[in-house]
């Protein structure tokens, strides 16, 4: 009769299995403190406990029926402790007693075959692969669990509502409060492109509007370049209707212009100009002298 694994064991088993599952499906361990975990465990010992209690009701049955030499043999290796005879089990080799009874009525060229058990790991390993295969091909089958487009579009709506409440809670971007920040640039250029470039081109060489990329420009309300583009996003040009007030009118945010003021800055002071020999257009109003930011 062979001896059964402590309901301990068994416990410490499913709390292990019961971590990992949980885990799995929550991907954190947020779980733990969690009293729906926690009723798992105590549900699941319980009927771990049952269960060893009906064991012990049918080995009791059982033992009653052994001769008196196997009841010794039982009662002589339960002694053991379990992890030593968990131990044997995996890796102990049988004895030539053991090995006779075990031998298979057939062999090949003098060798003999035995008809060995699994180890107790390998064989716990495969149940519980099998088990976690699934319910990982269920989960990824019938819920969102692992899929990891909806992981990323459910992050990217988290990113995006993140970034809402950022810009709610800060304060509006004046002339007053903005800086110019070479950080701004790329999204200024992506910007400009798109309430600019019908007018000025891409570039900032001109055409409809002024050439934004020469040291010649009609409006200068402001002493600093930036803060004069700034100025003239926001409020228009007095000069030209075409050129609307795209702030005051809440076309663009002062952020976004922020962004643009930027980009001009860039192409303006730091890149050559674009010429007429290259497309831009001719020079309009009076050269500048701009402040340095």
């Amino acid at each position: 009769m062979k001896q059964r694994t402590p309901v301990v064991i068994n416990i410490l088993i499913i709390i292990v299995l019961l971590t990992i599952f949980y885990y799995l499906f929550v991907q954190s361990y947020a779980f733990l403190s969690s009293p729906y975990f926690w009723g798992t465990v105590i549900i699941a010992g319980i009927l771990a406990y049952i269960q060893g209690a009906i064991g012990d009701l049918v080995e009791n049955n059982k033992f009653k029926k052994l001769s008196p030499e196997e009841k010794a043999a039982y009662l002589a290796e339960k002694k053991v402790p379990y992890f030593k005879r968990l131990y044997n089990a995996a890796f102990k080799k049988q004895s030539a007693a053991e090995e006779k009874d075990i031998l298979i009525d057939h062999g090949f060229d003098g060798i003999m075959e035995l008809d060995n058990q699994l180890p107790k790991w390998w064989v716990g390993l495969f149940y519980f692969g099998t088990a976690f295969c699934i319910l990982y091909v269920a989960a990824y089958s019938f819920t969102d669990f692992a899929h990891p487009i909806n992981e990323y579009e459910q992050e990217y709506k988290e990113q995006i509502a993140a970034i809402e409440i950022y810009s709610k809670s800060q304060p509006p971007v004046t002339i007053e409060t903005a800086k110019y920040s070479a950080d701004n640039i790329a999204e200024g250029k992506e910007l400009f492109k798109t309430n600019c470039a019908s007018c000025h081109k891409e570039d900032g060489g001109g055409g409809i509007g002024p050439n934004l990329t020469d040291k010649y420009w009609i409006n200068q309300p402001e002493k600093t370049l930036f803060k004069n583009v700034f100025h003239m996003d926001w409020n228009g040009s007095p000069n030209n209707p075409a050129m609307r007030a795209f702030g005051k009118n809440g076309e663009v945010s002062g952020a976004e212009i922020e962004k643009i003021a930027a980009y001009v800055y860039h192409i303006n002071q730091e890149l050559p100009p674009v010429t007429e020999a290259q497309g831009g257009a001719a020079p309009q109003g009076t050269e500048a002298h701009w402040e340095k930011e």
